[in-house]
Parts: C-alpha cells; sequence; structure tokens
C-alpha cells in the first residue's frame, strides 16, 4: 500500500514540474525555519509573548524530534524508495546516505508549525500547510515513501503537543521566549 501509494505521487515527475517539487523538497525547510525566526523577531503589536514562545516551542520541538527519529531510523533501517525500486522511482533531487522511515525533514517541519500553531492558530495553520507541501514534495522527488512522512510528521507534532501538555515545560519555554525577547527588544536603544 505505502508503495503504491508512492507511485502514485512519484509518478506525477516528468511533466514539468520536477524544478518545483526538488525546490520545495529540498528548500522549503529552510523557508519554515526562516518563518518561525521572523515569527520570534516581529515586534507584533498584537500576540507577542504568544507567538513567540510558540517558537521557541517549535524550534525546540524539531531539535528534540530529530534526536526521536534518529534510533528509529536507525532500528528500522528502511531503505530509501530509489534504492528498494532502482529503475522504479525517479529521483529529482540528490541522494542521502541515511535511512528513509522517519523522514527528518517532515519530523523537524511538523514540529516548527505545530509549535507555532499551538499558540497561533492563524500562522501556525499556514506553517502546517507549508509542512504538508514539503512532505508530500520529499514523497514526489522520490526520497520518502508516504509512510514515511507521516510518521514523520506525527513525531514531529507529538513532540510540539507533548512539550506544550507539560506545564513544567510550557512555562520554562514561555520564560526562554520571554527572556530572550525582553534582550532583544533593548538591543537597539543600546546602540548608538
Amino acid at each position: 500500500m505505502d508503495y503504491r501509494a508512492f507511485k502514485v505521487l512519484n509518478g506525477l515527475t516528468g511533466h514539468g514540474l520536477d524544478d518545483l517539487f526538488a525546490g520545495l523538497a529540498t528548500d522549503l525547510a529552510v523557508v519554515l525555519m526562516a518563518l518561525v525566526a521572523l515569527t520570534f523577531l516581529v515586534p507584533w503589536r498584537r500576540r507577542r509573548a504568544e507567538r513567540r514562545a510558540g517558537a521557541v516551542l517549535g524550534t525546540a520541538s524539531a531539535a528534540l524530534a530529530l534526536l526521536v527519529s534518529q534510533p528509529i531510523s536507525h532500528a528500522v533501517a528502511r531503505m530509501r524508495p530509489y534504492a528498494a525500486h532502482p529503475g522504479h522511482a525517479h529521483l529529482l533531487i540528490a541522494r542521502s546516505q541515511d535511512f528513509s522511515f522517519p523522514s527528518d525533514h517532515a519530523a523537524g517541519a511538523f514540529a516548527l508549525a505545530f509549535g507555532i500553531w499551538l499558540y497561533d492558530r492563524t500562522l501556525g495553520g499556514a506553517l502546517l500547510v507549508l509542512a504538508t507541501t514539503l512532505a508530500l514534495a520529499r514523497v514526489v522527488a522520490g526520497t520518502h515513501y508516504p509512510g514515511d512522512v507521516l510518521a514523520g510528521a506525527a513525531i514531529g507534532a507529538g513532540v510540539s503537543g507533548a512539550l506544550f501538555a507539560v506545564p513544567v515545560t510550557r512555562r520554562l519555554l514561555a520564560r526562554v521566549a520571554a527572556r530572550v525577547g525582553g534582550r532583544l527588544e533593548l538591543a537597539p536603544s543600546r546602540v548608538g
């Protein structure tokens, strides 16, 4: 079933959109990280504290999600589609040396997006759309099966949800966001 879904999505290649899918599969992660950084750095008039807390939660969750996914990846040791099905998978991006399951890109992207979503549904919703686009692009580009990105998304969102659900970690991360954000706001007044 996972391979059949992979074939359908990977079959979208070769119709003039390969460069788009390759770019989304490789560059959208950087765009997501930049947007989360901007969410923290922009001096919002409303909901500044919540958005900063969401950015810190998402960032911490992404780091932790990647730490969680690595042992799983080595334990499962699932070959990437292009290695498991040579000649049947169309690879649009550079080969990766690590295993396919779970997707690190999806884990990180969904941790970042869901961390913001827990504090701000509008910004977080937009980031979740980007995270979903990234995950699908990784399948279309031939580097993951759909199950890989679904597992990565579950890990990323799960870690964000778990850190948010535990009052001690939620308060600690919000305190870090407030302290760093406060210093950031004082920095321009010290220049000059």
